[in-house]
């Protein structure tokens, strides 16, 4: 079995792959990757690289594709599923990074950190300016309420904070279970004072956060993105954020990765990381070795435990 690792993966993933198959681990362009793929059983991404289906394609010998994180919007998983490939992803491996990473987000919103620093460190002390608000007695609204979403939640209890969450696709009886109250988008938008994404990026989902959305929102509230870029409208958001419409936004992820020279990094009621979510030493060895072991489950002939697109099992 020989399988291609093309993004950065954690040491001990490698060491469980090497047990069964011959790695290759090195990082290919685009055009690098149409040359070698047809060597390979399997393909390891995170997401930098893209498994478009022009090589899904190139790939003759290709049995299975893993993705060591939990979004898939890299890889074509129309065109693997057409091919009878299997993709299998970590949805697990980094769920309480995100969720720590939106808390860091809520906390620097909420006390003007980000600001604070800067203006410290060109020797400004201002107090007045920066008062802040706490997170005791706010609501959190949550758009999805998956694991990341329920992980968020479990965080805020800690902080005395109220929750409302929509997502189609989860029973309000579970949401209640939980604690949090079930909800419509739009009761979200205007009842939260800290808005956070937790949704996939789909033609459903793109830009779903736009003009009208975030006029929705009180004047005061704050909206935290680290699912996925495009799920809000970044022109939108700059509007709504320079015209004083929301208090603030922090980004993690972007339409465009990385996002280049952006109107948004003109403003102050934001803040910014480069796709940190997941970007944790726990979660990158929890994603890379919960991949490679559902990587090596396929190549033997064994059912994966977390799987995209189950129906290709069927038709083996």
């Amino acid at each position: 079995m020989k399988i291609l690792v093309s993004d950065k993966l954690a040491e001990e993933a490698l060491e469980v792959l090497r047990k069964e198959a011959e790695v290759d681990y090195f990082e290919p362009t685009p055009e690098e990757l149409l040359e070698v793929i047809e060597k390979y059983d399997a393909i390891i991404v995170r997401s930098r690289t893209k498994v478009r289906a022009d090589a899904i394609e190139k790939g003759k010998n290709l049995r299975v594709i893993g993705r060591a994180g939990v979004g898939v919007d890299n890889i074509d998983v129309k065109k693997a599923t057409e091919k009878g490939i299997p993709v299998v992803n970590a949805p697990r491996g980094s769920t309480h990074s995100v969720a720590e990473l939106v808390f860091g987000h809520m906390l620097s919103l909420a006390r003007h950190l980000a600001y604070a620093d800067r203006s410290m460190r060109e020797g400004k002390w201002e107090k007045k300016k920066l008062k802040g608000i706490e997170l005791q007695d706010k609501t959190l609204g949550l758009i999805g309420f998956g694991r990341i979403g329920q992980e968020v939640w479990k965080l805020a209890k800690v902080f005395g904070m109220k929750c409302i969450a929509f997502d189609p696709y989860i029973p309000e009886d579970f949401i209640k279970e939980k604690g949090a109250e079930p909800g419509s988008l739009e009761d979200v938008l205007r009842n939260a004072d800290f808005i956070s994404i937790h949704a996939l990026l789909t033609d459903e989902t793109k830009h779903m956060i736009s003009d009208e959305q975030l006029g929705m929102m009180k004047k005061s509230a704050y909206i935290i993105n680290c699912a996925r870029g495009g799920i809000i409208d970044e022109d939108a958001l700059y509007k709504a954020l320079k015209e004083g419409e929301i208090a603030g936004a922090a980004l993690d992820v972007f339409e465009n990765e990385p996002p280049g020279k952006t109107p948004l990094f003109e403003l102050d009621n934001i803040v910014f990381t480069p796709h940190l979510g997941a970007s944790t030493k726990e979660a990158q060895i929890r994603a890379g070795v919960t991949t490679a072991e559902q990587v090596l489950k396929v190549l033997r002939g064994e059912k994966p435990d977390f799987i995209v697109n189950p129906e290709v099992l069927e038709q083996k």
